[in-house]
């Protein structure tokens, strides 16, 4: 099981007022109605959509994408990008500091998260990213070899699979070391030579004057205080995606070489911004 990384302080977390609890309503609302709405008419297309295609999406993605740009205009977060995501099939690593992600890396390209099985049964999220297709794995050297197969099914449809190597989220202020157990599947002789691994680096901008790891969310950080007070913000920062230019597996001694080269690129754009 991977470790979650902690800090010994937090930011405070708190929403004092009537003015800030009107600005959690008029932003809950419609992010609610947004959301869910959303998951209703992905869910009926699916009906369609899977008994024709199958593992392949050719619709429902481009729902889960209208849905993760508009959350940031109804939160009034700044979300802009740099780069060029890849085209065709492939990976995509990126570093984790926020449920935030989920709609940073959603928005702006179509990816499947690969995400660790106990998920699934999360209530809520696990029954939403059942939904957008997300792809539940164990993190276990013995079920490698159905890792693979679930990968080359998913690749061979014209997916791209997104990782979060660093197995747990941080402040936002740092990338942890890559594990490189989740390059292992990549090196397989299926896959090695024809797959394409894109590093990516997502950024965020505090609200002026507010504590940088604002938008955080790490450790044993409780998830309804953190949406309440992100909600409650009454200036919003920003965040910003990185596509760094995608690399072939095949380039690559092995994982481990791997791993610490989109390890150095994805902390490369971070330290742009002022993190270490």
């Amino acid at each position: 099981m991977a470790e979650t990384w902690d800090s010994e302080d937090k930011p405070a977390i708190a929403v004092k007022g009537p003015v800030a609890w009107l600005r959690v309503v008029l932003r809950a609302v419609p992010l609610i109605i947004l959301v869910f709405g959303g998951l209703l008419v992905l869910l009926m297309i699916r009906l369609i959509e899977r008994p024709l295609c199958g593992l392949a999406r050719p619709v429902t993605p481009y729902i889960t994408q209208f849905v993760c740009r508009s959350a940031f205009v109804l939160l009034g977060i700044r979300y802009r990008t740099q780069g060029r995501p890849m085209n065709g099939p492939g990976a995509v690593v990126a570093n984790h500091s926020s449920w935030l992600d989920i709609f940073a890396l959603n928005a702006r390209k179509r990816i499947y998260f690969v995400s660790k099985s106990e998920v699934a049964g999360w209530p809520g999220i696990g029954w939403l990213a059942r939904a957008t297709g997300t792809v539940f794995i164990k993190r276990d050297r013995s079920e490698v070899n159905s890792q693979i197969a679930v990968f080359k099914d998913r690749l061979s449809v014209g997916h791209k699979l997104l990782f979060f190597p660093e197995g747990t989220s941080t402040d936002g202020l740092q990338v942890l070391g890559f594990k490189p157990a989740l390059f292992a599947a990549f090196f397989d002789p299926a896959l090695r030579d024809a797959l394409e691994v894109q590093p990516v680096t997502v950024r965020y901008t505090a609200p002026l004057g507010a504590d940088p790891r604002f938008y955080g969310w790490w450790g044993d950080m409780d998830f309804a205080p953190h949406l309440l007070s992100t909600l409650a913000a009454a200036k919003q920062g920003g965040v910003e995606v990185i596509y760094h230019p995608p690399v072939r597996v095949a380039d690559y001694a092995d994982r481990k070489a791997l791993a610490l080269a989109m390890e150095k690129t994805v902390r490369s754009g971070l330290a742009l911004h002022g993190a270490a």
